[in-house]
């Protein structure tokens, strides 16, 4: 991992928490907000934020089609809205999305912001603390798709190939597994 560079998408959401995080588990952490700062990584967090938003923003500053080709050579680790716009498919209401992972995804399926949670999680990692804020809950995975955790029987941590999603915000917790398993993809 030594020399690695993982961007961070720094348009919309808590992109700053993402950074420490990364950093604190050891890699080279960096804001990404055009397309030459995006291919200078090895790999990107998508945070979480509005994916609507997002999507605006990605359009606007050319940046959605650098992103999907990205992501069909390097890893893209996706948190709540990140793992919207990682999906193959989004519903409530239906929305672009890159198409990268072969999930199905319901946007704000756990209700609204005074519906947040914080759960501990059994995971393929251990148990982890799992910070649920309007997230969005992943309603079918294809045959490529592992899933590492459930909630309430859905899916809430999966990875298919180098990419991995997770419906909650590992970043607001002091536990940086989840982290440094998206760095040993790189």
């Amino acid at each position: 991992m030594a020399g690695k560079v993982v961007g961070v998408l720094a348009l919309q959401g808590d992109y700053e928490r993402h950074v420490r995080a990364l950093d604190a588990a050891g890699a080279h952490a960096v804001e990404v907000r055009s397309a030459a700062e995006l291919e200078a990584t090895d790999g990107l967090v998508i945070p979480g934020g509005e994916s609507t938003t997002m999507l605006k923003i990605l359009h606007r500053e050319s940046l959605f089609e650098p992103l999907r080709a990205y992501g069909q050579a390097k890893p893209i680790f996706g948190t709540c809205a990140g793992a919207i716009l990682l999906a193959g498919r989004v519903s409530s209401p239906a929305q672009e999305s890159l198409g990268l992972m072969d999930i199905d995804v319901q946007r704000n399926a756990y209700g609204r912001q005074l519906d947040s949670r914080v759960v501990t999680l059994p995971t393929k990692l251990g148990d982890l603390e799992a910070v649920f804020i309007r997230a969005p809950i992943i309603r079918a995975t294809g045959p490529a798709v592992q899933v590492l955790a459930t909630y309430s029987g859905d899916p809430v941590l999966a990875e298919q190939g180098r990419h991995l999603v997770a419906t909650f915000h590992p970043e607001l917790t002091a536990d940086l597994r989840v982290h440094a398993y998206f760095l040993s993809k790189l």
